[in-house]
């Protein structure tokens, strides 16, 4: 990936020497590849189209706009997740240092956004835009917006941080450049509007070798118009903002799975358009030496699929369908994609040329295997007369010596490590069973519904659950079972149906 640098970026890069710049950059290679998806979620993870639907909405996460324009209407509502518009990005996170000689990284990531205008050579010399323009050579090329990847870092002793902390520049310069079509046919122009921003680093101390850190990146621009439209607005924006902490005699502590007698302090820290994870390999239980905090909800230690042969779509597990349906894509959609931006001719360019074994690597892999456990009394689905054994709107569950089943009414505690984020929204609410469902493995899932949830009803009606283990659930022993006093889930069937993905859990880059 071709990295540009905000205003300070020479200045703050020559901050980072010797032997503390080697241990922090491998720590954040670590994750790099996790963070370049972050950068273009939302943006262009596939080769979409001019004329695609999916470019009609863009640039939807980890937006920083001009304070004056994204406050036209009234401040913002803070949140932990960045796909509201904001001018600003706050990450507040604990980090363990034996002594104050340690030193914090800190690295600020975003796209910039720039304007691609052909223009036609005319007669007179001159050279007028055109929304379109096909060379001699038959190539395609359009007019569009694109991104420029800006990163922005600085390094600054816990000392420093604990008297008040520093605050860097991290804006990016305008900016235009042209370069001619073939034949003398025209060129290409792409322009820059200057982006404003800056980062403040502070830390405090909670207990002896243990401190809040707390990572602000503003928008200090000023909107000409705050009532523009968006996509005006933009030009000024930092798009896809995220963060990456690392350090030299640091580690930090998740948040999602705090270690034992840290709970207090991770719930106190306030995230504000962003969520941070754990990164890389973990140093202790609960912590690493890297923080990624991004704008979209991670698990700690996020990867990428080892399968994903690089820098490909979003470098998950769903990496083969979309690169089928690259490959199904006509000549004519090939041309108009690479003639959209240069990202989406790299892909068209990875698929074309992937070697079928890598292709076949992409089919996916069994990540682990859970133990088969004894045969119950009565036999398994698949086996003559299951059909007639599990009924999941009637089967009971033994969770703490308390029978659960349909109409129970528990209190979710998700299970912290290794937990869905989305899941650990719901620790400590009440919820009522619905169904008890047998999974072909021998595990068990309890549907259920939020009590607290005006559309339980409607979400019990049509099937739509959340899903938890017994051992995340806590039997209210003070509400007498309802069993059967719900209604069962639709479609009914006997056989054992698996909790597949659970509709509360949609993917979050936007596509269908």
């Amino acid at each position: 990936m071709s990295v540009g640098t905000g205003e300070d970026g020479a200045a703050l890069a020559a901050l980072v020497d010797g032997d503390d710049a080697g241990v922090s950059r491998d720590a954040f290679d670590q994750v790099g590849a996790v963070a370049d998806a972050v950068l273009y979620e939302g943006y262009l993870l596939y080769p979409y189209r001019r004329s695609s639907p999916k470019n009609r909405v863009r640039w939807q996460f980890g937006v920083l706009l001009p304070r004056a324009w994204v406050e036209q209407d009234g401040p913002v509502t803070p949140g932990i997740s960045g796909s509201a518009d904001s001018w600003y990005q706050q990450t507040e996170c604990l980090l363990r240092a034996p002594d104050t000689d340690a030193v914090v990284r800190v690295r600020v990531r975003y796209l910039q956004m720039q304007d691609k205008q052909v223009e036609e050579a005319g007669g007179d010399g001159r050279h007028r835009p055109v929304e379109s323009l096909r060379t001699a050579d038959g190539a395609a090329h359009l007019s569009f917006e694109e991104a420029v990847p800006r990163e922005s870092e600085l390094m600054v002793p816990l000392a420093e941080l604990l008297r008040g902390g520093r605050t860097a520049r991290v804006g990016a310069a305008g900016g235009a450049e042209s370069e001619p079509l073939p034949g003398g046919a025209g060129r290409t122009v792409r322009r820059r509007r200057e982006v404003h921003a800056t980062t403040t680093v502070v830390a405090e101390p909670l207990a002896p070798e243990l401190y809040r850190l707390r990572v602000r990146t503003e928008n200090t621009g000023e909107a000409p118009d705050p009532r523009a439209p968006r996509h005006t607005a933009l030009r000024q924006a930092l798009i896809a903002t995220h963060t990456l902490v690392g350090g030299d005699g640091v580690e930090f502590v998740s948040l999602i799975d705090p270690p034992g007698g840290l709970a207090e302090q991770a719930r106190a820290c306030r995230n504000a358009f962003t969520f941070p994870v754990l990164g890389g390999p973990p140093a202790r239980a609960g912590t690493a030496g890297v923080m990624l905090s991004a704008p979209i909800i991670l698990p700690d230690h996020p990867q990428v699929a080892p399968e994903s042969p690089g820098d490909l779509h979003d470098a998950a597990e769903i990496d083969e369908i979309l690169t089928l349906r690259t490959m199904l894509l006509t000549d004519d959609e090939k041309a108009e994609a690479r003639a959209t931006d240069p990202r989406a001719a790299r892909i068209l360019d990875r698929v074309d040329t992937m070697p079928r074994e890598v292709f076949e690597r992409l089919h996916g892999a069994i990540r682990s295997l859970t133990p088969v456990p004894p045969p119950a009394e009565r036999p398994a689905w698949w086996q003559e007369g299951g059909d007639d054994g599990p009924a999941p709107a009637t089967d009971t569950v033994d969770v703490d010596g308390v029978s659960v089943g349909g109409g129970s009414r528990v209190r979710l505690r998700p299970r912290g490590r290794g937990a869905d984020a989305q899941d650990m929204f719901l620790d400590g609410r009440t919820a009522r069973v619905a169904a008890v469902f047998h999974d072909v493995d021998g595990s068990v899932h309890l549907a259920v519904t939020v009590d607290d949830d005006p559309a339980a009803e409607l979400h019990g009606w049509y099937g739509r659950f959340h899903y938890f283990r017994p051992d995340e659930v806590e039997p209210l022993t003070d509400a007498p079972n309802a069993a059967g006093s719900v209604r069962s889930p639709r479609p009914q069937s006997p056989r054992p149906r698996h909790p597949a993905a659970r509709p509360e859990e949609g993917r979050l880059d936007g596509r269908p």
